[in-house]
């Protein structure tokens, strides 16, 4: 995928770089994968807010997406590649030998007409899908399962992929992008190639609109609110808040470790690196 600038017709138009989508499909998605979604807004069952910055955006339906990949050796022919709405990758419309249809994350390289299958001891081609003892070390995959059977749960944004380094035992080593290392299941499931729509990253939204498009709304800082409001509120004129940078309810903003899965660490080799500030 390319990217697209604007002619500076205004100000918005002149700093706006959006990608390009001359290639996807430009009809509706397909109706029987799709359900209705509703949006919450950023409230809890009792209506309180507890996901701030959300609300409004385009109606959108979910695409019913297919991360388990459970239909083994049957053949699947690439229809059409599609935007979601949902996610920052694109989609693939598959169609099986037996006629059933299903939406999955599409690779880079993929085209229309491919033929992908999952199963064990398949081809190692971009799209097919099986368990990670029957991949190579150095392959580059994702949708990647953390249990086996349980759907693919890592590496599924634009342009994402992991790769397997090496194995221990029943376990495979896999490197993610974060340089994190870690141990999982040889008998869980992943899907070869990298995803689709690496440059999402360098997208420029160019005016504060296209965010209320997307659901996001404003952010209020946090320096300009009362001391009530915020811990960094308050102050005779402008301050930097007078304090380490934190959220409204004092939590550090600059690192501060909040895992607390113990049960896993024991599957962590190397944690992955810390950001250069």
């Amino acid at each position: 995928m390319s990217l697209k600038t604007f002619k500076p017709y205004t100000k918005s138009t002149r700093g706006t770089v959006l990608v390009a989508k001359d290639s996807l499909w430009k009809g509706k998605p397909f109706k029987l994968l799709t359900s209705q979604k509703y949006k919450s807004h950023g409230r809890n069952n009792n209506g309180r807010i507890t996901s701030r910055h959300i609300g409004g955006g385009h109606k959108q339906k979910y695409r019913l997406v297919d991360f388990f990949r459970k239909k083994d050796d049957v053949k699947c022919t690439v229809v059409r590649i599609e935007y979601d709405p949902n996610r920052t990758c694109h989609i693939m419309l598959v169609k099986y030998d037996d006629g059933e249809h299903a939406y999955m994350l599409a690779p880079q390289k993929i085209k229309i007409g491919d033929q992908i299958i999952s199963g064990n001891k398949k081809e190692i081609k971009i799209g097919n899908s099986m368990p990670l003892e029957d991949i190579p070390v150095g392959t580059d995959i994702h949708n990647v399962e953390i249990n086996p059977g349980g759907g693919g749960k890592i590496a599924r944004s634009a342009g994402s992929s992991v790769q397997i380094t090496g194995s221990d035992g029943t376990y495979s080593i896999i490197k993610m992008n974060s340089g994190e290392i870690r141990k999982i299941d040889s008998r869980a499931k992943a899907t070869i190639g990298i995803l689709t729509n690496p440059d999402q990253k360098n997208i420029k939204i160019g005016k504060a609109g296209r965010n209320r498009w997307l659901g996001k709304r404003p952010q209020t800082r946090g320096v300009v609110m009362n001391p009530v409001d915020h811990p960094h509120g308050g102050g005779e004129g402008k301050t930097a808040g007078g304090r380490h940078p934190v959220s409204p309810w004092g939590q550090s903003a600059k690192g501060l470790k909040t895992r607390k899965n113990k049960k896993t660490d024991k599957f962590i080799i190397t944690r992955r690196k810390r950001k250069k500030r």
